[in-house]
Order: C-alpha cells, then sequence, then structure tokens
C-alpha cells in the first residue's frame, strides 16, 4: 500500500542513527554469510560495500568539520582502492577483526555523523560533489547511503533488508523532490537510486539527488 504524501518533516540526526542502529543489526544477522560474494547489482564485495557505507558516514562528518576552509572541495583525505575496480576509501575494516569488527566500523562511523549533526552549529554549509548542503542535507545523504547500500550487502547476504516507510519518505522528500510521491515508499527510493521500477516508471539508468538546503538551491 502506498504511503499517503504529506510534508514528512526533517531529517534528523536520530534518522541517522536509527538507519545505522538497523543496518548494524543486519549485518550482525549474517556474520557467517559469504562477504566476498557480490553486493546486488554492485561490482563490489558485500565487505567492500560496507566499508564504502562507513567511509561516506565518515566523510560526510568530516566535511562538517572545518569551519576556516572553502565549501568549494572536500577535506583532503587521501582516499585509495585496495584493488582495481574496488571503491576508494579511508576508512577500512581490518579483515582480522570479520564480520563483527566491520559492523563496528559501520556503528563508528554512523555515530561520528549522527555526532556532527547534532552538535553543529544550524548555518554551517559543506561541500558535496552535487553541491553545497547544510546539516538536514548531509543527514539525509547519510540516511540514503545506508538504506540503499544495505539493500545491495542484503542481496549478496541473502538476508532481509526493509527500512521504515517514513524514515524513506523523508529523504524522498529532502533529496529527491521530483520523485513519485503516490507510491510505496521504499520502492520508490530504490527507484530513484537506479535499483529498480515502479508502476509506470522504468528503472533510472541516472540519478542524482539535490542536497541545496531547503529553499537556499536551484535544481
Amino acid at each position: 500500500m502506498s504511503e499517503a504524501h504529506g510534508s514528512p518533516g526533517p531529517v534528523t540526526a536520530d534518522d541517522v542513527q536509527e538507519a545505522v542502529r538497523s543496518a548494524v543489526a543486519a549485518l550482525r544477522g549474517a556474520e557467517a554469510a559469504d562477504w566476498d560474494a557480490k553486493a546486488g547489482s554492485l561490482e563490489w564485495s558485500c565487505w567492500e560495500t560496507v566499508e564504502h557505507l562507513a567511509d561516506d558516514l565518515f566523510a560526510y562528518a568530516a566535511q562538517l568539520g572545518p569551519r576556516g576552509g572553502s565549501s568549494d572541495t572536500e577535506v583532503p583525505f587521501v582516499w585509495r582502492a585496495e584493488r582495481p575496480g574496488a571503491p576508494a576509501n579511508v576508512v577500512f575494516a581490518d579483515r582480522t577483526a570479520g564480520a563483527a569488527g566491520l559492523a563496528q566500523v559501520l556503528e563508528a562511523c554512523g555515530a561520528l555523523l549522527t555526532a556532527m549533526v547534532r552538535t553543529t552549529p544550524a548555518g554551517v554549509r559543506a561541500h558535496h560533489v552535487f553541491g553545497v548542503s547544510d546539516l538536514e542535507g548531509f543527514a539525509a545523504m547519510g540516511v540514503v547511503e545506508t538504506l540503499v547500500h544495505l539493500h545491495d550487502v542484503a542481496e549478496g547476504l541473502g538476508v532481509r533488508w526493509e527500512p521504515d516507510a517514513g524514515l524513506c519518505d523523508r529523504v524522498l522528500a529532502r533529496l529527491f523532490p521530483d520523485a513519485p510521491t503516490g507510491t510505496d515508499r521504499w520502492p520508490t527510493l530504490l527507484w530513484a537510486t537506479g535499483r529498480g521500477e515502479i508502476p509506470g516508471h522504468a528503472r533510472l539508468t541516472r540519478w542524482r539527488w539535490y542536497g541545496a538546503p531547503r529553499g537556499e538551491g536551484e535544481r
């Protein structure tokens, strides 16, 4: 059944915390799975995809930190890939710590973004490749990364993953203003990120989100 569309409210630090908490719980339920299996439609393994997700959350938290620099560039960390075709990260998990350690890395990076969204002054703006964004924008980006990459990983590990429809609705309203509103929220978020079809809408081959602060940016 589709969700009734209204004003879903802002995306908050609590949303980041809940998305990551749910993701970590799902991963801890699949510790015995094949973590080198391909993650859904991605070319990365499930392990690499979770590392990439953790790295995204870390990077968003880090972007919100500096006050004296420019919002025109990323914080200049060194990103590297461990093999050709793998994601380029700052954050990697120690394979000897196993899947439990990987989940802990994800939980830690999620906590960093949660804390930065909660404590950073509301007027702060920071760089993203799709344009300058605010606290809510970075919170929403962290939630979307978590929800859709857990979808990828869940397909590879063979576990169930279906996030809260209200959470999906809030991030769709914040980052995907052109997405259909009369459709189920989780399938619509998968459609908006190129991962599925919804009635009347073919799978997207190109997609992006719009992180500009509400009322401040042009699409």
